[in-house]
């Protein structure tokens, strides 16, 4: 890795990094509301049309508001870890879903200026056959590694010009220093 002033200084042990999108959170909100209104309804159950359109509304709202909060909190930012041996990507809160790549199965790793949403079909973990697969959280820089079995993993992350640099230097060959 290069400093500013020219001299080479090592790569981290560990390099981290993330992505947040802000966002997600007013649609974690629209998520919470759906829930408030299907538990409203059921509190309020002064339907007089019966029981199963009041149940299935009911239903319908806690399910959708579960779907939506659930989905936009898993993706609401994106950590990246890479050490001596692999990298690691998790998302959300919890960190589900995860996915962790040996070092050993990566063929090389690029910057990408301009990842958005809208190229691989919204936010979230995306698989586009034409593109590969996506951890997208926001518009922005991102990573795009190329795999052995010739797959591409692209990951939106701040500083990903250094994430590159920094996988790149541990994917060269280690050279052999002199005998003592």
């Amino acid at each position: 890795m290069r400093h500013r002033h020219g001299e080479t200084v090592p790569p981290p042990n560990v390099w981290t990094g993330r992505a947040t999108n802000r966002v997600q959170w007013f649609l974690a909100l629209i998520g919470a509301a759906c829930m408030a209104l299907g538990i409203a309804l059921a509190v309020e159950s002064a339907w007089e049309s019966g029981v199963a359109p009041l149940a299935m509304a009911v239903v319908g709202c806690i399910a959708a508001g579960l779907l939506v909060l659930f989905g936009t909190l898993a993706f609401v930012h994106v950590a990246l870890r890479v050490d001596e041996e692999c990298l690691e990507v998790r998302c959300g809160h919890i960190g589900v879903p995860r996915r962790r790549i040996p070092l050993s199965h990566v063929v090389g790793a690029e910057f990408a200026p301009h990842v958005t949403p809208r190229h691989w079909g919204g936010w979230g973990y995306r698989w586009r056959p034409e593109r590969g697969t996506a951890v997208v959280v926001r518009r922005g820089e991102g990573l795009i590694l190329r795999l052995w079995d010739g797959h591409t993993f692209t990951i939106t992350v701040d500083d990903a010009e250094a994430a590159v640099q920094v996988i790149k230097d541990r994917l060269r060959p280690k050279t052999p220093g002199p005998a003592h």
